[in-house]
């Protein structure tokens, strides 16, 4: 395993994460969270950066482990990001058990979000990080 294409594969695949995410959560469901009462409005940029950046090095540190197991190109990256995606859409509906208040409609948001986002990031690691290096 090559630990600076890891390192590299992680950053630049956190950073399409956190652009993801903000189109996503900041634009397109920007105005649905602002209409409820159970989100913050302060949050800093710079924090969702760094979460996104841990996550995917640890996403790349996995793709790059199993690698040769995906397949080749944009198909293998997309295999992995739904795998790796599908641990994060059912990890949303935790949300409406915990949060109270926390609609239900809006776990399936989520799940589809996170699941598009991790397939976002397979395709970053694919191109990143090729098979068999």
């Amino acid at each position: 395993m090559n630990w600076s294409k890891v390192a590299i594969t992680g950053v630049v695949g956190g950073i399409a994460l956190w652009l993801y995410s903000f189109v996503m959560h900041g634009l397109i469901m920007g105005k649905s969270y602002a209409a409820m009462e159970i989100f913050r409005q302060d949050g800093s940029p710079l924090n969702f950066l760094f979460v996104q950046l841990c996550m995917a090095l640890a996403a790349a540190a996995l793709f790059a482990k199993t690698r040769n197991a995906w397949g080749n190109g944009m198909k293998g990256g997309l295999v992995f990001g739904f795998f790796l995606g599908l641990v994060f859409f059912f990890a949303q509906f935790m949300n409406p058990l915990v949060f109270a208040k926390f609609p239900y409609y809006l776990s399936w948001c989520w799940g589809g979000i996170e699941l598009i986002g991790w397939m976002v990031f397979g395709c970053v690691a694919a191109m990143l990080y090729k098979q068999s290096e």
